[in-house]
């Protein structure tokens, strides 16, 4: 169930229709109200307010129309200014962006606003009646068309407003790690299984662990795709009822192939009793990863805005540098969490699910590797991943993330002697290299020289 409910909301939240969609319907309900309602609500509005539309049939027909007309074309114009923002900025900070554009909730209310206005508008216009005897003139859904329109008018201007700002890189940048951030708040310390089936980051004993990889059977994938979601709480429910314990081999953002293990089963000789249907239901494939349990995607995301903007084509260091900085807030934040323990035992402490997943190592990897091997022979760029491995280095509390921190360190320092031809830039270099490894070799968050950055 709850990969039914990810894989659909996920969809619908990168959609342009559905908020539009559900304006639209509000329109058509409002209309419907608003012309029921007219006779005394106009009433009580003249006397109240002594304020409400007040022409013949034939005036309230012309101020429909036009208030109808202008807003179905403005929503054209709307969803083109919208292409050409989606298409400008995929082609120079790269297609997986789009999606960032798609779920953009100020695009969406702005196409329903227009849309919205045009269907109530287009509904009251119906219900007008011009025959003496019988004639109708809804004067209070007039007036709400023309407050409409007034209104759609200053979302038109914030809307040409927005545009212009979301297309600057920076923006985009800054949207993305938006993203990663809350990724980081969501996944850590909250642990996939949480509750009454408990973690713990003692791990089994090494021999069950050797049994398990010897006995073990697979389960196999029946389509392929990216792993969006996995349900590992109903993972758990199925390895009590069968009475086994369950390895996972593939975690979200890995691309599987159809009959491809997705998992493994000890004791082998129960794998057959384990249901293959119900365990693929367990797991929501799609043709492009998502950031809802895969961290690194949203890194990558950013580390491919960096790239493209070193590329030849581009040739943009400080958006590079952008990307960076953004990389240090989440490594910084990630550096200070627990790291999900990959064992989910059940209520009677008994083993369930082994189910590893991504790790500060993990992520610094994704994120350093890459723009690492990219910008050796730009001196900005690899003093600023320097100066970014310093900062992050105030934070680390855990061993293993400092030796990963300082193995990034060492490359890049490498990587720039290597390639740098001129003796200054090399010499900067190794200053921040030396200050970074100094901060990696002091306790987190004490150290009086974390005061003492290099100018």
């Amino acid at each position: 169930m709850k990969t039914l409910t990810f894989r659909y909301w996920d969809r619908i939240r990168s959609s342009l229709w559905f908020i539009p969609t559900m304006m639209a319907l509000g329109a058509v309900f409002l209309a419907f109200i608003s012309v029921a309602l007219d006779r005394p609500v106009t009433n009580w509005l003249l006397r109240s307010w002594g304020w409400t539309f007040t022409g013949g049939a034939e005036g309230a027909s012309a101020v429909l129309g036009v208030i109808a007309g202008s807003m179905i074309t403005i929503a054209g114009v709307v969803f083109s200014m919208t292409l050409v923002a989606l298409s400008l900025a995929t082609s120079q900070l790269g297609p997986r962006l789009l999606r960032n554009f798609l779920r953009d909730t100020t695009t969406q209310v702005v196409l329903g606003t227009f849309v919205a206005t045009f269907l109530y508008c287009l509904l009251v216009l119906l219900t007008i009646r011009r025959a003496e005897e019988v004639a109708f003139v809804p004067h209070i859904s007039i007036t709400l068309g023309v407050l409409f329109a007034v209104a759609s008018v200053g979302v038109l201007i914030y809307f040409i407003h927005h545009v212009s700002v979301s297309m600057q890189a920076n923006e985009i940048v800054a949207r993305v790690s938006d993203e990663l951030i809350a990724g980081v708040d969501r996944l850590f310390p909250e642990h996939i299984g949480q509750g009454t089936p408990r973690t713990s980051a003692t791990p089994p004993e090494s021999a069950f662990l050797d049994v398990f990889d010897r006995e073990a059977r697979p389960i196999r994938a029946s389509a392929d795709g990216y792993i969006q979601f996995i349900d590992t709480d109903a993972l758990i429910e199925l390895a009590m009822q069968k009475d086994v314990v369950i390895r996972l081999e593939r975690v979200p953002g890995d691309y599987v192939v159809s009959g491809g293990p997705l998992m493994l089963v000890w004791p082998g000789e129960r794998a057959a009793d384990v249901p293959a249907d119900q365990v693929n239901n367990t797991f929501a494939l799609g043709n492009q990863r998502t950031s809802g349990q895969d961290i690194e995607f949203a890194v990558t995301q950013l580390v491919e805005v960096a790239l493209r903007a070193l590329s030849s084509g581009v040739n943009d260091p400080f958006t590079a540098i952008t990307c960076v900085d953004h990389l240090a807030s989440a490594l910084s934040r990630l550096a200070t969490r627990d790291m999900p323990s990959p064992y989910r035992y059940d209520s009677t402490d008994q083993l369930r699910v082994i189910a590893p997943g991504s790790t500060f190592v993990d992520v610094t990897d994704a994120a350093f590797n890459q723009i690492r091997q990219v910008s050796r022979s730009n001196t900005a760029v690899t003093v600023r991943l320097l100066e970014t491995i310093a900062e992050v280095a105030r934070f680390v509390q855990r061993p293993e993330d400092r030796a990963a921190l300082l193995r990034h360190a060492e490359m890049i320092a490498r990587g720039a002697s290597e390639r740098q031809p001129e003796v200054e830039d090399r010499q900067k270099v190794e200053e921040r290299f030396e200050y970074a490894k100094q901060l990696l070799s002091v306790s987190p968050m004490t150290g009086s020289d974390h005061g003492n950055g290099l100018s």
